[in-house]
């Protein structure tokens, strides 16, 4: 028993005297200005840390400071030391494992084909509308279904009007008073037979101009000069060459002033009207080239978009523009539904393929080859996406690898190893009364 407690009490004094040596070692060392404590620790088991001094809960010993440059030695041999966190050592064959690859970062422009759906529309400078100048009913139609195709000067309908007699023989007598001039090839040098002198030629003119009012063609009031005989009808005649879009008359129908008999369209020239993204609308140029595709006939026609601006709905994310379409075989038909290849051209940025970015919404990332193995995370700011490349802003230079497979892996482990930005809860050293009252009694 005295060989017992012999050995017991020599192991006690042991392990004081280590642990006061130890503190006393750690005092002597803090007491130097100028060093800043990192945490506390318990010297007989250091895994328990403290953010204050204090006495250890198991030993009864103080707790002993570790500083930051201790720390700081610790580390000064690693590669990763001089690096932002998160920074990753990969060797090779994790990689090959992971299926890691790097690509360079490079500047260059881009080509990009946007896709639309666009509608045919006629020009507005194309249609003609055929309107009435006065009263009266219609006596006749010939061939004017909505659809079909006209040809300038082409007689689609005739009505009476009594008012339009008294004006017709005014002209008629102004231009029988004096015969029209000829010249020496059998041509009028007047667009019509009347007197030679101005007061005539005022008085011709105006005639003209009020059967043209009244809805009388230049060919009809040509022959009735021709002929010097009164029409028993006014001739509706096509305006232009061109598709009848609209009829709103019948033969023996009655009409009033103003209305529309007719709305004909020439279509050997037509609008595609399309909507693309606002951001893609910076790139909408006057003048620049297009494709139509007809897929039913496996060809393409020409566009470019036209001088008009390009129109913005607020809420909607589209802007509307304008594609001007030579049509000569009238392929293209109004409210038709084409698809339109728009190629815009990017000036040289610095792009990155976008397999490379880690994109949480509020920041993106990519991770650059530092070196052989070393693999640094790098905050960018992102631009414009055509296709499979990214524009960057910021952040990357051109030359530079990034990983563009396993990127997903990269990060989820450099995330694991980025230290918390949170503080770590604060360690209680102090041990509560009841706890105390416990020992106390237990020692006695």
């Amino acid at each position: 028993m005295r060989r017992t407690s012999l050995a017991i009490a020599v192991v006690a004094a042991i392990a004081t005297s280590y642990g006061l040596g130890r503190y006393n070692s750690y005092s002597r060392t803090g007491n130097k200005p100028g060093r800043h404590v990192l945490y506390y620790v318990d010297p007989m088991h250091p895994s328990y840390k403290s953010d204050k001094p204090g006495i250890a809960p198991d030993c009864g010993m103080a707790l002993v400071p570790v500083f930051t440059e201790d720390v700081g030695n610790a580390h000064s041999s690693s590669p990763l030391a001089q690096l932002p966190a998160g920074t990753l050592s990969i060797d090779a064959a994790t990689q090959r494992l992971m299926g890691l690859r790097v690509a360079p970062v490079e500047k260059k422009g881009a080509i990009r084909t946007v896709r639309a759906i666009g509608r045919v529309v006629p020009e507005d400078t194309r249609v003609y509308r055929i309107n009435s100048g006065l009263d009266g009913f219609i006596r006749e139609t010939y061939n004017d279904s909505v659809g079909v195709l006209v040809k300038k000067d082409q007689k689609l309908a005739s009505y009476y009007s009594p008012d339009f007699l008294a004006i017709a023989s005014g002209f008629l007598a102004a231009s029988e008073r004096v015969p029209g001039s000829t010249g020496s090839d059998g041509n009028r040098t007047m667009p019509f037979p009347g007197t030679l002198s101005k007061q005539g030629v005022s008085s011709m003119q105006g005639y003209t101009d009020r059967l043209r009012n009244l809805g009388m063609s230049d060919v009809q009031i040509k022959r009735m000069a021709d002929s010097r005989q009164l029409p028993e009808s006014i001739d509706i005649v096509a305006p232009a060459d061109g598709f009848i879009f609209a009829r709103n008359i019948s033969p023996g129908q009655h009409f009033e002033h103003n209305m529309e008999f007719y709305r004909i369209a020439n279509l050997s020239r037509v609008w595609v009207v399309a909507e693309i993204n606002e951001q893609d609308a910076p790139y909408l140029r006057p003048g620049v080239l297009a494709q139509i595709a007809l897929k039913d006939e496996g060809r393409q026609l020409s566009a470019r978009i036209a001088d008009s601006l390009p129109q913005s709905e607020a809420g909607s994310g589209t802007v509307k523009f304008r594609l001007e379409v030579d049509n000569p075989k009238l392929t293209l038909r109004p409210e038709m539904v084409v698809e339109i290849e728009l190629p815009i051209t990017v000036a040289p940025a610095v792009t990155v393929p976008v397999d490379a970015l880690v994109d949480s919404g509020a920041h993106a990332r990519v991770y650059v080859e530092h070196s052989e193995g070393i693999f640094e995370p790098r905050e960018v700011e992102t631009g414009w996406r055509f296709g499979e490349r990214v524009e960057i802003l910021r952040g990357v230079l051109p030359g530079e690898r990034v990983v563009v497979e396993a990127t997903f892996l990269v990060d989820s482990e450099s995330r694991l190893k980025t230290p918390a930005s949170r503080p770590v809860p604060e360690r209680t050293t102090d041990i509560p009364a009841s706890m105390t009252e416990d020992v106390t009694a237990a020692r006695k």
